[in-house]
């Protein structure tokens, strides 16, 4: 399927690895150039390199897009884009009783304010030229907590609240606002999640991968690349009444039938 949007100009945040990567990849493989943001500028480059050689132009902005300064640096980078791809590290798991202000406030910068102060700044552009597709990566704990991601929790729930009111005031200019879902996939993320329960349990962390695995229906891990590719799919030119949801993308791990 022809997506439409070759020769557009996407944003990618923390796009050098894991989910953002593999968005960044799959939107150049249909021919959309790319403003790739990361925070270390080593793997970020090294990224970018591996991303031009399908044939698109990619700029680098290695920053801390949870910052003013990083934020303005991105969009300085691209001020007109077609695409927004938001996406932030997730605040590390824990107890209730583990997290003071200055960890509510780093999860509520990073997870909910920085995607909306993005599109903010982006979305009047794009309602201005009647197009454009934002894509928001927030978590499966969105449509059923999670306990001990309590702060992924709640930060990802206000944006998820932001998103379904403004998606639908901006869905008639041609600007399409949808949030994908993921549950775990095999990024650095599932082995920052996976890690404490081997040193809990004694066992590798092969082992307990594996115990998550068996937990999820597909019976594996998600790859970054077939998340990319439903990532890519939302930007297309065939979205346009696709307004406002919440996608799931997780091997069925989330009991759920609504």
């Amino acid at each position: 399927m022809d997506l439409g949007i070759a020769g557009k100009w996407a944003i990618v945040c923390a796009g050098s690895r894991g989910l953002g990567r593999g968005c960044a990849e799959a939107l150049a493989e249909e021919g959309v150039s790319l403003v790739l943001n990361a925070r270390s500028p080593g793997p970020l480059e090294e990224a970018a390199a591996a991303i031009r050689a399908r044939g698109v132009e990619v700029r680098t902005v290695a920053c801390d897009i949870t910052t003013d300064a990083g934020r303005a640096a991105v969009v300085a980078a691209c001020p007109e884009p077609d695409i927004l791809i938001t996406n932030a590290g997730g605040p590390p798991p824990g107890m209730w009783s583990d997290w003071g202000r200055a960890e509510w406030q780093a999860a509520i910068e990073a997870n909910m304010l920085t995607p909306i102060l993005l599109m903010t700044a982006l979305l009047p552009g794009m309602c201005e030229r009647g197009w454009g597709r934002v894509v928001n990566i927030t978590s499966q704990s969105v449509r059923a907590p999670i306990p001990q991601l309590g702060l992924s929790n709640a930060a990802r729930a206000g944006l998820t609240g932001f998103v379904a009111g403004t998606a639908r005031q901006v869905a008639a200019r041609g600007v399409i606002i949808n949030n994908l879902l993921p549950g775990i996939h095999a990024t650095d993320r599932a082995d920052a999640l996976d890690r404490p329960l081997a040193e809990r349990e004694g066992i590798t962390l092969e082992e307990a991968r594996a115990r998550r695995a068996a937990t999820i229906p597909a019976g594996r891990y998600g790859t970054a690349g077939e998340f990319g590719r439903v990532c890519a799919f939302l930007c297309s030119q065939h979205v346009g009444f696709i307004v406002g949801q919440n996608i799931l993308i997780d091997g069925g791990a989330t009991n759920l039938t609504l």
